[in-house]
């Protein structure tokens, strides 16, 4: 517990966020606690993100269209960098969650849900009103987690995928639609 506070002061110092991390129960009962946090990347070139953005987004081309807009933060487990998130402003109320992935080995754990809890505060403090994020129609499980998550699905982009180089098929179902989800934050 004692690691765990020290670990929290340690990112208030370093102006990371912080989330207390999630309890995974593993063989035998033993309680594992991971610890999650996101930090803002500042320094140089993007395009070593690209592996990792290519997770959620399965197009070079278009994520290459995006990959220095808006601000970049790389999702930390345990002292290992296992996803990123890249947000873009939309307008004077509005962020955008443009790419958000976690490795393969890191999901299904709760990570993905403390790091939206993480980038709300986050578009909170930079005085935005809403977050809002798409996911393809193929993307059950992603369909699935945004709404877990408080989502709001608010509008549809009908064949948005139909302009990707390459066709995406996930779950036997070809990518063709984006479907929008709007969250919109309680502010004070």
């Amino acid at each position: 517990m004692l690691a765990a506070f020290l670990f929290a002061r340690l990112c208030l110092a370093q102006k990371l966020l912080y989330v207390p991390g999630t309890i995974n129960h593993v063989k035998n009962f033993k309680e594992v606690v991971s610890i999650v946090i996101i930090k803002k990347e500042t320094s140089g070139d993007r395009s070593r993100f690209l592996p990792l953005l290519l997770l959620a987004d399965e197009s070079e081309e278009v994520v290459k269209e995006y990959i220095d807009k808006g601000i970049l933060y790389t999702i930390w487990v345990n002292s290992n960098v296992a996803g990123v998130v890249q947000l873009i402003e939309l307008d004077d109320a509005t962020m955008e969650i443009k790419n958000i992935a976690l490795k393969p080995e890191d999901q299904g754990k709760g990570y993905g849900k403390k790091v939206l809890q993480m980038l709300v505060a986050e578009v909170e403090r930079l005085g935005k009103k809403s977050i809002i994020v798409g996911t393809a129609n193929s993307s059950i499980d992603n369909i699935i987690f945004y709404q877990k998550c408080g989502f709001r699905m608010v509008a549809i982009k009908k064949d948005f995928f139909l302009d990707y180089p390459e066709p995406i098929y996930e779950n036997g179902i070809q990518a063709v639609d984006m479907i929008m989800f709007k969250l919109d934050i309680r502010q004070n």
